[in-house]
């Protein structure tokens, strides 16, 4: 069918909305969704309000003090926020302490290689949590003023451990002072309580467990550190100080924001409130884990990690069974509506769950529900032997 030059596919059935069983993208509300459905200009006064009032409200879920951080949006995913910090921060001269124990800190490193950052990395098995005793007495044997700064993932997803971020910014801040404290909050901002007050640049993104769509990720930065970085970003569109600046002189992004996300965001955050902010939403999160952790453990799936994972993503063991192919498993729990997520582990055959969303206790147990019968469909015992 064709109208006024726009081509129609016809009356073919929608495709099948799928449960994301994922640490991001992730199901959003419908509310959320329908917030997209508007047409607003970058340059609109309305707008310009509008991002004013996320920014503030990111600092509010933060639990900082306006007067003491501020937010900056950046266009793209998580990623490009995480590059715009450690290209903005670094003054090419000291080096950067990367900690890490996953993909994701692996994934700094590789941002400081082709940036040509200057940075050591203190890497720890990405089945434990980091050390922060090792992290310490690494930097005191150290050459004074070698380091500006150390950068940790929170939530690391290759495994879903969670790192103690708040103990190693006390500790930091008591002995190196100076250092600045940098922290990929990507998988836990808004889902894990935590006392930010240390950390100078926090880091995550829309998509993530704020429930927003992908588009855009964004900074909350201590002021008195964001504007030692003038001057100091290599790169145009990932000058984190000169991106604060323009929204601060008028209100607008240097280039064109996302802003269709931008009030999927809005709403988004409307909703976190609305359940009881953080705590709440770690409630919901925490419960649905519960229920995948004990209902996979009834049925013979092992951990790979246990005691430190968090309540944001699981990360199961291959069944050893002969018939277990992961690519069919995926499949098939994928026709029945259902998307896990492969491992990233690189030394273990694993896949992930994730626990985050727009998913209650409901999602959950029918995900185990379709994991039974995809396990018939492989003649795969269950329990597992």
């Amino acid at each position: 069918m064709e109208n006024n030059g726009i081509i129609s596919s016809g009356s073919h059935a929608a495709p099948q909305e799928k449960k994301l069983f994922t640490p991001g993208p992730l199901c959003v509300s419908r509310t959320v969704k329908e917030a997209l459905c508007r047409d607003m200009g970058s340059r609109d006064t309305e707008f310009i309000q509008i991002v004013k009032n996320l920014r503030d409200n990111l600092v509010k879920v933060a639990g900082l003090s306006q007067n003491e951080f501020t937010a900056v949006l950046m266009q793209g995913s998580g990623t490009f926020s995480v590059e715009s910090v450690l290209l903005s921060t670094s003054n090419r001269k000291q080096k950067v302490l990367i900690v890490a124990n996953g993909a994701y800190g692996q994934r700094m490193k590789i941002i400081c290689e082709k940036a040509e950052i200057p940075y050591d990395i203190l890497v720890f098995p990405e089945t434990q949590v980091v050390d922060v005793e090792r992290v310490l007495n690494f930097l005191e044997s150290q050459p004074n003023g070698i380091f500006s700064s150390v950068a940790v993932i929170h939530c690391e997803t290759t495994t879903g451990i969670i790192n103690p971020t708040e103990k190693l910014g006390e500790q930091l801040k008591q002995k190196f002072p100076a250092m600045t404290y940098i922290v990929d909050a990507m998988s836990s901002f808004a889902a894990v309580e935590a006392n930010y007050s240390q950390v100078d640049f926090l880091i995550s993104s829309a998509n993530k467990c704020l429930q927003g769509v992908p588009g855009f990720g964004f900074v909350i930065c201590r002021l008195t550190q964001l504007e030692k970085c003038k001057g100091l970003s290599k790169s145009l569109a990932l000058d984190l100080y000169e991106q604060w600046k323009g929204l601060e002189e008028n209100g607008q992004f240097r280039f064109t924001p996302p802003t269709h996300a931008i009030l999927g965001l809005t709403q988004a955050c409307k909703e976190l409130e609305a359940e009881g902010g953080v705590a709440g939403r770690a409630r919901r999160y925490k419960k649905n884990s519960e229920i995948i952790k004990v209902g996979m453990a009834e049925r013979g799936f092992k951990q790979l990690i246990e005691g430190e994972e968090g309540h944001i993503t699981t990360t199961f063991f291959y069944p050893s069974h002969e018939n277990f192919n992961f690519q069919k498993f995926y499949n098939e729990l994928s026709d029945l509506g259902q998307l896990i997520y492969p491992g990233k582990v690189t030394n273990a055959a694993c896949f992930r769950i994730g626990h985050i969303g727009h998913l209650d206790a409901e999602d959950m147990r029918h995900l185990l529900k379709c994991i039974d019968q995809v396990l018939s469909k492989m003649n795969i015992p269950c329990p597992l032997q």
